[in-house]
């Protein structure tokens, strides 16, 4: 302990910290409501002074073992990678959190809603900070999963805050479907590869994996979770209709945490990926195509969050299509552009919920000459958008020229289209800025508090620090992209002063810009058409049919489940016993299904079971009620015969208690029953097309038993099994058989809670008889 005091692992430092900050804020918030906001600042700084502390302390590795049975371990790693996104998430997360303390109480209050569910709202942005950080560091692909999903359950809860709105609830669960269900490609990929190489480690896998088919699948796998978490075409629809959070939710999950996930998950998967080289051209085509689709869109935006949501998916294109092209300056461009987004993002939809509170206008026509009267947002805003402009003298210009550098070495197309995506970009982002600062002051405008202008004005300052001193953010750059690429990377950022390429696509890139602002309304309507297009043929459209069909579905499967009780056994039994015979099927079955000798001694059990099987037939004829549950009962002392002739007396007991129990419960239901509905139900023939299905799945049931049990009985699992452990135990336990220790003392608990169980649904019933009889 006094050696984890004086030399602790960064690793463990930052974990325990990001981790802490949920239970400690949510505790501090039910104690004392006022004080949630400060305890979620404090915690999110503290996680900040964790991960500053951690660039001086070194890389760092926990491997703690966790499920060995699955090899699974807890392994987590501090690396130059997990840095740069905890970096983004605390860091950006403290000026949300700081914002969010005097934008959600207005929020609040614009709604009628209590102060008290503040906490609720700390509580999931302290959550899903942790799970970023969770998410960065894991190094085991079933434990990146499993905060893979905690970021989407709580982003969930964040963009539907406004739970009273529909359109916070649709928008929730939209993001939620795309981001939760493209989820399953992630751990079906780490399925993959865990049952072809035997490990979840991700540097294990690295290291041992090469480029076959199904190493190709698991990436792309992968890569369709990471394209629909960054919001990439056809994924990115989500995004915009993800605006109708609070604006804290929006700063932070869709410019440096949610969708930054995305792309942190293909960086960080970038060794499996890049072994096949179609999913890297995948990825170039994937970035050109939401470059051009969220800048086209957010060029016709009036909406201010909306525009900023289709800048993010273009923008996230830039670092998709640098990934594809590869190399050292793409991967760190990569890396760089993300530092850089998140920074100047962060920053314009802050200002984007600082001038809606000033002026209650969502819309860039609602506002206007603002500048005069907010000079520090208006110049924290500047920084921002000038750094998303890649104009000189910001970090936004080091993000640009490795992004025309790496399109200038891959040919003079690629050189094309990123001016060209450049160029939209900045016409867009000077427009957002332009509209709201400069021109004819539009509308009143009331004050708003300093805690919803400083947080834009230090980011807009980080921006332009960035571009005096890049320095720092490439040494962050450039080790992310070592860990990417598996080997080091040298970044140097500098300005030049001469002709080469990306000079000259910069200046290019500007003049574009400038053309399109003056020309603006020449080519807007052809804009709007596209945009109109999109939204009735475009993937928006076929996510709502798809939902529409899918609820229709599921409608009829209930109705057709609910109908009586054979129909709901057959929703069980009948899927079930399709898959078990595609596994059966699909499987290698040489010697997995065997058939042993018969000796002598096996006459008495093959007479029991034939007896057995023969009851279980004729329990389908009877109509008679009474003879009905008499021949079932057959079934059951046909069991307990077979069990004590296979020398378990005491579970044939216990199997006979069992049976007659049942049997006088059913006489005595049957004696309670009116007759009347027993002679109906006597009388009454199945429709012939009934008895053909329940023919049907009977015959399909019974063949996945067989095929089950044969196989488990023919082979084995080469796993030890458990039962082996507790039969050694049973001694131990101070037991005379195994089942009665296993009831008693390994499922002790379990057995205490079924007990509980039974006890609070007799004294529901008993409640419920009450008051009955006082009614």
């Amino acid at each position: 302990m006094l050696d984890w005091l004086t030399n602790p692992n960064p690793a463990a430092v930052v974990l325990v910290v990001a981790l802490a900050a949920t239970p400690v804020t949510v505790a501090v918030g039910a104690a004392r409501p006022a004080w949630t906001a400060r305890a979620g600042i404090v915690m999110t700084a503290l996680s900040l002074a964790a991960v500053l502390w951690s660039f001086a302390a070194g890389d760092a590795r926990i491997d703690l073992p966790w499920a060995p049975t699955w090899n699974l371990r807890l392994s987590f790693a501090l690396d130059g990678q997990a840095r740069l996104y905890a970096l983004l998430a605390t860091g950006v997360g403290l000026a949300v959190a700081i914002y969010a303390s005097a934008y959600l109480p207005l929020h609040l209050h614009h709604q009628d809603r209590p102060f008290g569910e503040i906490v609720r709202f700390y509580g999931f942005l302290m959550l899903f900070m942790s799970a970023m950080v969770g998410l960065v560091m894991a190094q085991d692909l079933i434990l990146l999963f499993l905060f893979w999903d905690a970021t989407a359950i709580a982003s969930y809860y964040l963009i539907g805050y406004d739970r009273a709105a529909e359109e916070s609830r649709y928008s929730a669960e939209m993001a939620l479907y795309v981001t939760g269900i493209t989820a399953i490609c992630l751990l079906v990929g780490a399925a993959i590869l865990g049952a072809r190489y035997g490990t979840y480690d991700l540097p294990e896998l690295q290291r041992v994996a090469t480029p076959t088919s199904l190493v190709a699948a698991a990436g792309a796998l992968f890569l369709v979770a990471g394209l629909a978490k960054s919001a990439q075409a056809p994924f990115h629809f989500w995004l915009p209709r993800a605006m109708a959070a609070p604006t804290p939710v929006s700063a932070y999950l869709h410019s440096a945490a949610m969708v930054a996930a995305g792309v942190f998950l293909i960086g960080r998967l970038y060794p499996l990926i890049a072994l096949t080289d179609w999913l890297r051209d995948v990825m170039v085509i994937v970035g050109l195509l939401s470059m051009a689709v969220g800048g086209v869109l957010a060029l016709t935006r009036d909406g201010m969050k909306q525009l900023l949501a289709y800048s993010t998916i273009a923008q996230y294109g830039y670092v998709v299509f640098l990934y594809g092209l590869g190399g050292d300056h793409g991967v760190a461009g990569a890396a760089l552009y993300v530092i850089a987004h998140a920074i100047a993002k962060s920053a314009l939809f802050l200002t984007a919920g600082a001038v809606t509170e000033a002026t209650g206008a969502k819309n860039l026509s609602g506002a206007g000459g603002l500048a005069r009267e907010m000079p520090l947002l208006a110049a924290g805003a500047g920084l921002a958008s000038a750094s998303l402009a890649a104009l000189p003298l910001t970090m936004g210009f080091f993000k640009d020229e490795l992004f025309f550098g790496t399109a200038a070495e891959h040919g003079r197309i690629f050189q094309i289209c990123a001016v060209a995506a450049a160029a939209m970009t900045f016409t867009y982002i000077l427009r957002f800025w332009w509209t709201i600062f400069m021109g004819p002051r539009r509308g009143a405008r009331e004050p708003v508090g300093d805690l919803l202008v400083w947080p834009v004005a230090v980011l807009g300052a980080l921006a332009l620090a960035g571009g005096l001193w890049p320095a720092p953010w490439a040494k962050v750059a450039q080790a992310a992209a070592s860990v990417s690429l598996g080997r080091p990377v040298h970044l140097a950022l500098a300005y030049h002063l001469d002709t080469r390429a990306e000079n000259v696509m910069a200046v290019a890139t500007w003049l574009a810009g400038a053309i399109l602002l003056l020309t603006w309304t020449r080519w807007l309507p052809a804009a709007l058409a596209t945009a109109h297009v999109t939204r009735h043929v475009g993937p928006a459209r076929l996510y709502q049919l798809g939902l529409v069909g899918m609820n229709r579905l599921s409608d009829r499967v209930h109705a057709y489940e609910v109908h009586d009780l054979r129909s709901r056994i057959a929703t069980i039994l009948l899927p079930a016993g399709i898959l078990v015979a595609l596994a059966a099927y699909d499987t290698q079955t040489g010697r997995e299904f065997r058939v042993g000798a018969i000796a002598g001694r096996d006459l008495p059990l093959i007479v029991v079971l034939v007896l057995i099987g023969a009851s279980a037939l004729a329990v389908a004829f009877p109509r008679d009620h009474l003879r009905l549950a008499l021949t079932l009962s057959l079934v059951g002392y046909g069991l307990a015969v077979m069990y004590a002739l296979l020398g378990a007396p005491d579970v044939a007991v216990v199997a006979v208690l069992v049976e007659t129990i049942f049997a006088l419960l059913f006489l005595g239901m049957l004696s309670l029953m009116p007759r009347r509905i027993l002679r109906f139900e006597t009388l009454r023939r199945p429709r012939r097309g009934f008895v053909q299905r329940d023919a049907a799945i009977g015959v399909i049931a019974g063949a996945m038993a067989l095929i089950v049990v044969w196989g488990t009985l023919s082979k084995p699992s080469a796993t030890p099994s458990v039962s082996l452990v507790q039969t050694t135990m049973t001694v131990s336990a101070h037991g005379k058989d195994v089942v009665t220790v296993i009831l008693a003392d390994f499922r002790g608990f379990d057995t205490l809670g079924e007990i509980t169980v039974i006890v609070i649904a007799l004294l529901g019933m008993l409640s419920m008889l009450r008051a009955w009889r006082r009614s």
